[in-house]
C-alpha cells in the first residue's frame, strides 16, 4: 500500500439566526464555519426578499471585444496582474505567507493526551480563508490580506490561482465545493470568482449523504461519513479538500519492519512498528541554531517530506520558530548519502475546533462583527472553524527506514533514528509550499505508556548503542 496523506479541511457555512450552538455542533466531524445573518431566513425565500429564490446562473459572460488597436483599462489590469501573479517573487511571497501562517497555527495549537499529535494543511487552511476573502469588504478584507500574505501581494487571488494550478499537476489533489440550501441567494460577483479563482462550482444541498459522498470522493476514500449531520438552518457550505497519495524515491523492505520505540521524553515511551534501512539514501545535517537534525525523505514526483527532530526530545514550536526558516533549510540540505535510519510507521487522525487560534493569531473580529457583504447583505459573523486531517507513513509510501539491532552493531554509515517527537513538513519541491506540516509527539498513541530504565551498557555484557540507552524497560540479566 502507498502512503496516503489526506485532509479534508473546512466547510464554511452561512446559518440563519440561531443557527447553531456548541451542543449542536459538538458530535459534527465536519469542518465548519457557520456564518450567521441578522435575520432568519424562511425556507424557500432570498434574504431581502419574499420571492422564492433559486440557485444564480454561475456562468461568466465572455469579455466584450474592444476595438482594434486599443487596450482597455480592464485589459491592462488583466495584463498586468497575470505579470505579477505568475512572477518568481510573488510564488515566493506566497510560499513564504503560507509557511509563516502554518508556523504560527503550530505555535498556538495545544495538544492533550487524546490527541497528543498536531497535523494541518497549511495550504487548505490559506485557500480556505483566501476564499473567504473573496466576500470580504473594507476592513475585514483588510484584515484578512493582512495574516494571508501581510497585504504585500498585488493580484492576490489570481497568483493563489496560479500556485494552485501549479500543485495540481502533481500527485495532488485539491478540490473545492460550494453548497447552497434551495432558496439562498449568494451575490452574482462572489459565486463567479469563486469558480473563477478556486474552481468551487456550486451546487444546490440535496442531502447529508450528498455531502459525504463528495468529501469521500474528493479524499479517494479516505475519509467515509465525514458529516454526522447537515447544520441547522444552513445556508451555504464552501468546502474544500486536500489528497496526495506518494511513494518514496527509495523504499524498504517490510521484512526490516520490526517492533520498536519511541521515547515520549526523558522517562516515557511507547512500542511502535519500526522500518528500517542500514544504507538508506537520504540528505541530513545537524543545525546548530535550532539544535535538531534535520532530513528529507523524497517522495518520486517532485514532493519531500521535510523532518525536524530536536536533540532535547521535545518539541517547542515556538522555539524553532525563531531559527526556523523552511525554504531556507530546504536549500541548505546537503547530498545524499547512505545512512543508517529508523522511521516509525503510523496511521494518525486530528481534528480541532480552530476559532481560539485564530483569535490568538488576531483574527478575532472575524467571529464577532465581519464585513461579509460580498457573500450576502446583513451581519454574517464566523461562529466555528472546525479542521480534520489524517496521515499515514508505510513501507512504500514512506523513503525511510532503519536498522535492526544486528545491522546497527556492525553499519558503519551515518545513523539517522527518528525515534523522538519531530516537527515535519510535506513540502512541494519546486514551489516549497507547505501543503502538510504538523508535531509527532506519539506515533502510537493508543499503546500503553512504558517507563524508561536508565543502565550503564558497561555492566550488561554486551555493546549497547548511545543512542538506545534508557531503551529497555528492564534492564538485561
Amino acid at each position: 500500500m502507498d502512503m496516503d496523506l489526506c485532509l479534508t479541511l473546512l466547510l464554511i457555512c452561512l446559518c440563519s439566526q440561531g443557527a447553531t450552538n456548541a451542543e449542536e455542533t459538538e458530535d459534527q466531524s465536519i469542518p465548519l464555519i457557520p456564518l450567521i445573518p441578522s435575520q432568519p431566513i424562511e425556507e424557500g425565500q432570498s434574504q431581502g426578499t419574499s420571492e422564492p429564490a433559486t440557485l444564480i446562473d454561475t456562468t461568466v459572460s465572455a469579455p466584450s471585444v474592444p476595438p482594434t488597436n486599443s487596450t482597455s483599462p480592464d485589459e491592462e489590469e488583466g495584463n498586468s496582474c497575470q505579470a505579477i501573479s505568475q512572477s518568481p517573487d510573488t510564488k515566493q511571497t506566497i510560499t513564504a505567507a503560507i509557511q509563516r501562517l502554518g508556523v504560527q497555527l503550530l505555535q498556538n495549537l495545544e495538544t492533550s493526551t487524546e490527541q497528543p499529535n498536531v497535523i494541518i494543511s497549511p495550504l487548505s487552511i490559506s485557500l480556505a480563508l483566501s476564499q473567504l476573502a473573496l466576500g470580504a469588504k473594507n476592513e475585514t478584507e483588510e484584515l484578512l490580506m493582512f495574516h494571508l500574505h501581510n497585504n504585500s501581494i498585488p493580484c492576490y487571488h489570481e497568483s493563489l490561482h496560479n500556485v494552485l494550478r501549479q500543485l495540481r499537476n502533481r500527485d495532488m489533489q485539491i478540490a473545492t465545493r460550494m453548497f447552497l440550501r434551495q432558496g439562498f441567494e449568494a451575490k452574482q460577483d462572489f459565486v463567479s470568482e469563486s469558480l473563477r479563482f478556486y474552481d468551487s462550482e456550486p451546487a444546490i444541498v440535496e442531502s447529508l449523504q450528498q455531502i459525504n459522498e463528495w468529501v469521500e470522493n474528493a479524499t479517494q476514500g479516505k475519509m467515509t461519513d465525514f458529516l454526522s449531520s447537515l447544520p441547522p438552518n444552513l445556508l451555504l457550505m464552501l468546502i474544500n479538500a486536500v489528497y496526495f497519495k506518494g511513494e518514496w524515491k527509495a523504499r524498504f523492505d517490510p521484512n526490516f519492519t520490526s517492533k520498536g520505540v519511541f521515547y515520549l521524553d526523558d522517562l516515557h515511551m511507547v512500542d511502535v512498528d519500526m522500518m528500517e534501512d542500514t544504507k538508506h539514501p537520504l540528505s541530513f545535517l545537524i543545525d546548530n541554531e535550532l539544535e535538531a537534525q534535520v532530513a528529507r525523505f523524497p517522495f518520486t514526483n517532485d514532493m519531500s517530506l521535510l523532518v525536524i527532530m530536536p536533540e532535547s526530545g521535545k518539541v517547542n514550536v515556538t522555539s524553532l520558530s525563531s531559527y526556523l526558516n523552511i525554504s531556507d533549510l530546504y536549500e541548505r540540505l546537503p547530498k545524499e548519502r547512505a545512512v543508517q535510519v529508523k522511521v516509525p510507521k503510523f496511521k494518525l487522525e486530528y481534528s480541532q475546533e480552530l476559532q481560539e487560534v485564530l483569535t490568538k493569531l488576531g483574527l478575532g473580529e472575524m467571529f464577532l462583527n465581519p464585513n461579509l457583504a460580498g457573500i450576502a447583505d446583513g451581519p454574517l459573523p464566523v461562529s466555528s472553524v472546525m479542521h480534520k486531517s489524517g496521515m499515514e507513513i508505510n513501507e512504500d509510501g514512506a523513503m525511510a527506514a532503519a536498522a535492526t539491532a544486528v545491522i546497527i552493531s556492525r553499519a558503519s554509515n551515518p545513523i539517522f533514528h527518528l525515534t523522538q517527537p519531530f516537527f515535519f513538513v510535506l513540502i512541494d519541491d519546486v514551489t516549497q509550499i507547505p501543503i502538510f506540516m504538523g508535531v509527532i509527539n506519539n506515533p502510537n498513541p493508543g499503546a500503553p505508556v512504558l517507563q524508561r530504565v536508565e543502565f550503564d551498557k558497561d555492566k550488561v555484557g554486551f555493546p549497547v548503542d548511545k543512542n538506545d540507552m534508557g531503551s529497555f524497560v528492564n534492564p538485561p540479566k
